[in-house]
């Protein structure tokens, strides 16, 4: 049981303190609810772009590393689709010195053409490394093109094109700035060695003079239902042939979320896994097959993504993966392979759950969900869900009539 307190501060700023005395540090997590589904279309990348312009200083602290490594701790940040998350983790009797940094940024940012420029840089480097470059890199790009129409989603968080990121001016970051980076629009928690009258007291202190006032979200467009089976053939300097199928699965806050989660340990989750001891150990088909969920806070993408063994052709990989899709569509599981992925479940979220810098992002991410006391209801949802709901569950989903399929090949390759 994690146990927790939450308040909000007159400007807007919602704050989680967690008590756990058995470390020496705390952790210090803000989340912004901005993510790359915030973004316009022709803008994509911004919300990543910013992230790393948050880390540039600010008119008081031009160096925003240095300060928290003299305190003992260490820094990071991610960006997805949903949110931008930063935190910190130091020594208990050092927590102003990240509270005082993260209030610093949230109110006090210095943006100059010279950062974003270098910024910039960093990011477009970091798009070729990872996009262009890197084998198989560019498949996110293909799958939520031809996943979602309208819906944000339909852009990877790094940017639709490099092009984007290099059209972003001064100006833009200063409106991200003043739109999205706010305590009107943020989650502050402490989790660690800090008494919760003491947390909220700091809370207080640091960000309660930061003005707060209602976000401006843009409009997101629909999550569009796939009513056909959508293919695409890519070509690309990539060592084997690989199949991708993605199909639209629940929001997060559904219940069959967390039974499409199942579905994927099911099919994937280490060596006694069905596509393991199937396509790759007995038919070796596959030199790797992985099933997993986007996780994403609107409805997602389940996915599957498998790289062909030498001389396996796309249309025996193809048969050979909707056999087990059909298997676990219409065919009843037991009883002792579905307690062995709970339990598995289970023990993944308790371990996930034992320091303080994962309850900390967990407790804000659940926040953000309005239902914080998510971090203490998993588990039981996990163990609740019966062999009929994930039969049923996967009947809906694996449709082969409304799907999408990607084919990547290297160069001059036929499917053949």
């Amino acid at each position: 049981m994690v146990n927790f307190q939450r308040q909000v501060l007159a400007n807007g700023l919602t704050v989680i303190v967690h008590e756990d005395f058995s470390t020496p540090l705390v952790a210090i997590n803000v989340l912004y609810k901005v993510g790359s589904k915030d973004e316009q279309s022709n803008k994509t990348g911004i919300t990543h772009l910013f992230e790393h312009l948050m880390f540039g200083g600010t008119h008081e602290v031009p160096d925003f590393d240095e300060p928290i490594q003299m305190a003992g701790g260490e820094n990071n940040a991610f960006t997805n689709a949903d949110i931008t998350n930063f935190y910190d983790v130091l020594p208990a009797e050092n927590i102003e010195v990240g509270l005082w940094l993260e209030a610093n940024r949230m109110e006090r940012l210095k943006l100059t053409k010279k950062t974003l420029d270098t910024q910039k840089k960093v990011v477009i480097e970091e798009f070729k490394e990872t996009c262009l470059n890197e084998p198989y890199g560019d498949v996110w790009h293909h799958l939520s093109d031809l996943s979602y129409q309208m819906h944000p989603y339909k852009w990877p968080t790094i940017g639709a094109d490099i092009s984007h990121i290099e059209a972003i001016q001064l100006e833009d970051t200063h409106e991200f700035y003043s739109r999205n980076y706010g305590p009107h629009n943020a989650i502050l928690v402490l989790s660690g060695n800090v008494k919760n009258e003491v947390g909220f007291e700091l809370a207080q202190k640091w960000f309660g003079h930061i003005p707060g006032s209602a976000p401006a979200k843009l409009k997101l467009g629909p999550i569009e239902k796939l009513n056909s089976k959508i293919h695409k053939t890519v070509t690309g300097e990539v060592p084997s042939r690989a199949i991708y199928l993605a199909f639209k699965m629940s929001s997060r806050l559904e219940r069959d979320f967390y039974v499409v989660d199942l579905i994927s340990d099911i099919l994937s989750s280490g060596r006694s896994s069905r596509f393991y001891q199937r396509l790759i150990k007995d038919q070796q088909l596959f030199s790797f097959i992985d099933a997993y969920i986007s996780g994403t806070t609107d409805p997602g993408l389940f996915i599957i993504d498998g790289r062909l063994m030498e001389g396996v052709t796309m249309e025996e990989a193809r048969t050979a993966i909707w056999k087990e899709l059909t298997d676990i569509s219409t065919i009843l599981m037991s009883e002792r392979e579905l307690e062995k992925i709970k339990n598995k479940a289970e023990s993944n979220l308790v371990f996930s759950e034992s320091s303080a810098l994962n309850k900390s992002m967990s407790l804000a991410y659940f926040e953000y969900l309005e239902n914080a006391d998510l971090i203490n209801k998993e588990v039981e949802i996990y163990q609740s869900i019966t062999a009929e709901e994930i039969k049923k569950v996967a009947a809906e989903l694996l449709d082969p009539n409304a799907h999408v399929e990607l084919f990547y090949l290297p160069i001059g390759q036929n499917p053949a």
